[in-house]
């Protein structure tokens, strides 16, 4: 065993115990570095132990009155749902599933009761920088075969679900994740969910960082701070390293940039990390920036210093406005910033006046084929998986590729595809056929290299549609009726939660119910000129209540008038965004729509 750290190991302990130190907590604990907790009970770590059955009432959490706690935080009060792992076994011997306020609580496990649109429990698994190694992927392969549903989904935040667990399999599933170093602790309910990177992180020619070091720091911090469980809503986090692919920071609550600094701008050149906040797409707001520049082994722990401030302050009483992004409206930018620097003990250098470098350009083809690694004679490749869903045949496959032909790894992306490092070059054709043998693509589609889909009716219960059928129907198509130069950004979600961001796509659809002949029918309302990054920007209406069996051609449609009209530089987000609505609308039906 070599007697020194690699590079990479280097960057993950100076990013985790810079968030231990800096911090002034010992994160295991959620005590001060002292030992003693602050009597001030705004500043009070969170304590969700139950009151003893003869006690009265918690007075107030966080300075909000009991009495005026929202639902979910009464629930967290009345039962902590870190401390019901004898219940879940007593539950799982009992083949029995959670009910009433337990559904809420087991989320906190990963687990999500899905009933009654399908049976069992989604698991739901953290996979920090949005990757597992081949042996866990062959864990999670036998989890799906022998306790799941026999698939998995790839999701939009680069992690993977598991579904129709039955509730005698639920602890034993917990611990087969746990045996495989892994685990779904926080992946649901009002916690910090997966922690995101570029799946390309480590081998992109483009990147500034390698941000995976941070996003495992992080992850592990999260993990092992009581205080971080619980918080008023649920939590985002992602570091942009400036590579290729875009991880979509500027939707997160918390998005780190990584920027370069030149010469002469009155600190030190080199790279630092700029940090925005609040971006929650569904409710309409992107992540603005703070306006400071900080260091990337800080990163850590100014996340840590945002998710306090977060905790002491964040909304109680109204779940619609508990994300982080109303937080800092109601304290004001200013006012949020300064109290991050209390937790910091530290003022980060001001971004006002410093001039960084542009960030480099984003691919939307790079997650998709053959590509180039920067370690010579390599590539990665890029996995078509359609609406990401993948059999254990298609996840047995990609492992042993992974392990055979590849670094060893897995990479997720939030479109909803695959990732695998390290291929050599004598070995693309090879990997290309075994994928080719499975109903796995490689080949670059514009319709459908960018096209995502939320669960839908088929696994939530929130959901009006089958998202992911309208998605595949979608894909089917296109691909049989155009022949596009550059993709397109196309995202289905099934309801206005939007976990699947249909507002920043280049063609977003929401769906709906709508009646055709006085009978009920699955509909989606269609917008257009969505984007993110240099692109940023909320997608306006275009259509309203298209029934799914016409969808496809609707978005045939769209794209036939973009392809025909547009100067052939022109993206087409630039094209949307220069059309009127119901001018347009009306163009492309009156121009028909084929059946």
């Amino acid at each position: 065993m070599s007697q020194s750290f690699t590079e990479e190991q280097k960057q993950y302990l100076q990013g985790f115990f810079a968030g231990v130190i800096q911090s002034g907590a010992v994160p295991f604990t959620g005590e001060t570095a002292g030992g003693q907790l602050t009597s001030d009970p705004k500043l009070a770590p969170l304590n969700l132990a139950a009151p003893a059955a003869d006690a009265a009432e918690p007075a107030s959490l966080y300075g909000t009155p009991y009495d005026k706690l929202n639902k979910e935080e009464k629930l967290k009060l009345e039962k902590n749902p870190l401390d019901m792992w004898q219940q879940m076994c007593t539950m799982a011997e009992e083949d029995r599933m959670a009910e009433g306020g337990d559904v809420f609580r087991f989320k906190f496990h990963g687990l999500f009761n899905t009933a009654p649109v399908q049976e069992g429990y989604m698991l739901r698994c953290r996979m920090p920088g949005c990757c597992v190694s081949s042996d866990q992927m062959d864990a999670l392969t036998r989890i799906a075969t022998e306790f799941g549903g026999g698939y998995s989904h790839v999701t939009t935040r680069g992690n993977l679900q598991i579904r129709e667990i039955s509730a005698r399999n639920s602890v034993p599933t917990l611990l087969a994740l746990a045996e495989a170093g892994l685990t779904s602790r926080g992946a649901g309910g009002d916690n910090i969910r997966n922690i995101t990177c570029s799946p390309l992180s480590g081998v992109d020619p483009q990147e500034l960082l390698d941000c995976r070091p941070y996003a495992r720091a992080l992850h592990h911090y999260i993990l092992n701070t009581r205080e971080f469980y619980g918080l008023p809503r649920k939590f985002n986090v992602a570091f942009d390293s400036g590579g290729a692919v875009s991880i979509m920071a500027d939707t997160n609550d918390i998005g780190f940039f990584i920027v370069e600094v030149p010469e002469g701008q009155g600190v030190e050149p080199g790279l630092y990390a700029r940090v925005e906040v609040g971006g929650v797409a569904g409710h309409g707001h992107f992540a603005r920036d703070l306006g400071v520049l900080i260091k990337p082994e800080e990163m850590v722990t100014f996340a840590a210093g945002i998710l306090r401030v977060f905790v002491r302050n964040g909304n109680r009483t109204n779940r619609k406005r508990a994300r982080l992004a109303y937080c800092v409206e109601a304290m004001g930018r200013d006012v949020f910033l300064e109290e991050v620097k209390r937790e910091l003990h530290a003022a980060p250098a001001s971004l006002d006046g410093i001039l960084t470098m542009p960030r480099p350009p984003i691919d939307r083809f790079a997650h998709i084929g053959f590509h180039p690694q920067v370690q010579e004679g390599t590539s990665y490749c890029g996995i078509a998986v359609l609406v990401g869903r993948l059999s254990p045949e298609q996840m047995t496959e990609i492992s042993r590729i992974s392990r055979e032909l590849g670094n060893g790894t897995v990479h997720f992306t939030i479109w909803q595809n695959v990732i695998l490092q390290g291929i050599a070059t004598e070995n693309i054709e090879d990997v290309k056929q075994r994928l080719l043998k499975v109903g796995l693509e490689t080949e670059r589609s514009c319709a459908t290299s960018c096209l995502a889909a939320c669960t839908g009716n088929t696994g939530c219960k929130l959901s009006q549609t089958d998202t992911k059928g309208c998605a595949a129907d979608i894909a089917n198509h296109l691909d049989s009726t155009l022949n596009l130069k550059d993709p397109v950004s196309i995202v289905l979600t099934g309801c206005p939660n939007s976990c699947a961001q249909h507002l920043v796509a280049d063609i977003g659809l929401l769906g709906i119910k709508s009646k055709r002949d006085g009978e009920s029918i699955e509909a989606y309302n269609i917008s257009i000129g969505g984007g993110t990054d240099a692109e940023q920007g909320f997608s306006r209406d275009l259509f309203k209540a298209v029934p799914a069996d016409e969808v496809p051609q609707h978005i045939e449609g769209i794209l036939r008038r973009y392809q025909e009209q547009s100067d052939g530089e022109e993206s087409f987000v630039e094209y949307a965004r220069r059309q009127e609505p119901t001018e347009f609308a009306t163009e492309i039906l009156s121009g028909g729509i084929s059946a």
